[in-house]
């Protein structure tokens, strides 16, 4: 049992994992002013997506706040963006729209080098050429989609409150080649449903610790939002799980999805202020929310990570056909579970607990976090407000003062 010191001090030492695991201001600021610029491109006047007023917007772990650095230099940052259309031709199919928008990108000089091969539902433009710095190398993923006029008021007034029974008012029409109806259907009505924004709603109302520290619904869908430093103990807890599955998966196309350890992140949390509670309770607690449906096309129980905005979508649907998925889920719970108990037995000293970090999180990213640890010890120690437990030795906010050193070595008057 940790005593209230050696909590607050494991849970400084994981915040500041969780602040050198997250992309930096530049990088976020790099970002949105790449995809703004891709949004003017696609809506200039005279175009032929013009008049249905293309807007990008971020979905995924960028909307969330949960991206994390690649593990690997050579890595590049993955950003999921939404490109909304109000509206478009009555007879252009999903093919058709998807076709355009890619057309439309192919036109400028600078983007028809950064595109990959198209995939299923977006295009990808790749900026790894566009920085000599590793750490601002960065790929977008961008989903053509169908929105319907006064789209952007519904969005703005469901970001402005916690309620989320209306989730469903956000659902946008994506393309998808994948489907049936990919190359003929001009009926959006048929086309796939996607709701990343009811999804982010439903993950803010859950990351919400108190009114005091609410984080702002409406700056997270803005077309460019401000860059946010500090995180909810929700959003910093899937951030250090995602980079435990990444150490442990390295290069593993068969890891257990982002999507997954969200949304089983999210649905176990339970408002803990305090990141070390908010972690020991997700990964305790994950399984319980894997369910076990019946499927009637299959014969058989399957098990069933309901889309917590979609119930009829299943996130763990490829566990069917790939069931090395599965098992890595479990082994990577299993895993991150018998770490984290062995990192918080190591409450002895600092040296124990940087070890014990160095394989389950990365020896690059730990000592990065023990190196900013020490200097905001070093800063507080300085301005007076370190404190050393007279029971367990352990530094941090409680117990008796200690008092500074001046570069001499003598201890300055109080």
């Amino acid at each position: 049992m940790l005593t209230i010191e050696q909590k607050k001090q494991f849970n400084d030492i994981f915040e500041e994992l969780s602040n050198n695991l997250d992309i930096s201001e530049t990088q976020h600021n790099n970002a949105v002013k790449s995809y703004q610029a891709v949004g003017n491109w696609l809506s200039q006047e005279g175009t032929v997506l013009a008049k249905y007023k293309p807007q990008i917007l971020t979905q995924g772990s960028f909307l969330l706040g949960t991206v994390i650095q690649p593990i690997n230099d050579t890595d590049d940052i993955d950003i999921d963006l939404v490109c909304e259309l109000t509206g478009k031709n009555a007879d252009w199919s999903q093919k058709d729209l998807k076709r355009i928008v890619g057309a439309r990108l192919k036109q400028n000089d600078v983007y028809k080098e950064m595109l990959d091969k198209e995939g299923r539902r977006c295009w990808t433009l790749e900026y790894r050429k566009e920085s000599d710095n590793l750490k601002e190398k960065y790929h977008m993923d961008i989903l053509p989609s169908i929105i319907s006029e006064g789209y952007s008021m519904i969005l703005e007034k469901a970001f402005s409150h916690t309620d989320i029974s209306n989730v469903d008012n956000l659902a946008i029409r994506i393309t998808d080649n994948e489907s049936d109806n990919y190359d003929f259907d001009s009926n959006t009505e048929n086309w796939l449903k996607s709701n990343p924004f009811g999804y982010g709603k439903w993950f803010f109302n859950r990351a919400e610790i108190s009114i005091k520290k609410m984080f702002s619904l409406n700056e997270s869908i803005k077309p460019a939002p401000e860059y946010q430093q500090n995180k909810l103990p929700l959003q910093r807890a899937v951030q250090i799980l995602k980079r435990h599955r990444d150490i442990m998966f390295n290069g593993d196309e068969d890891k257990p999805i982002s999507i997954i350890i969200t949304t089983l992140s999210g649905k176990s949390y339970n408002q803990e202020e305090n990141l070390i509670d908010a972690i020991k309770n997700i990964i305790n607690k994950m399984h319980l929310h894997i369910e076990e449906r019946y499927n009637n096309d299959l014969n058989k129980t399957i098990k069933y990570i309901p889309n917590p905005v979609n119930e009829e979508e299943n996130f763990a649907d490829k566990w069917i056909q790939y069931p090395q998925r599965e098992k890595n889920f479990y082994l990577w719970l299993d895993k991150v579970k018998a770490d984290f108990s062995n990192i918080l037995s190591k409450s002895q000293g600092l040296q124990f607990i940087n070890e014990s970090m160095q394989n389950p999180f990365g020896e690059k990213l730990t000592t990065k976090t023990f190196s900013s640890y020490g200097e905001r010890q070093r800063i507080n120690r300085e301005n007076g407000n370190l404190k050393v437990s007279s029971i367990t030795g352990t530094i941090g906010a409680v117990g008796t003062k200690i008092k500074n050193h001046n570069f001499y070595g003598a201890e300055e008057k109080e």
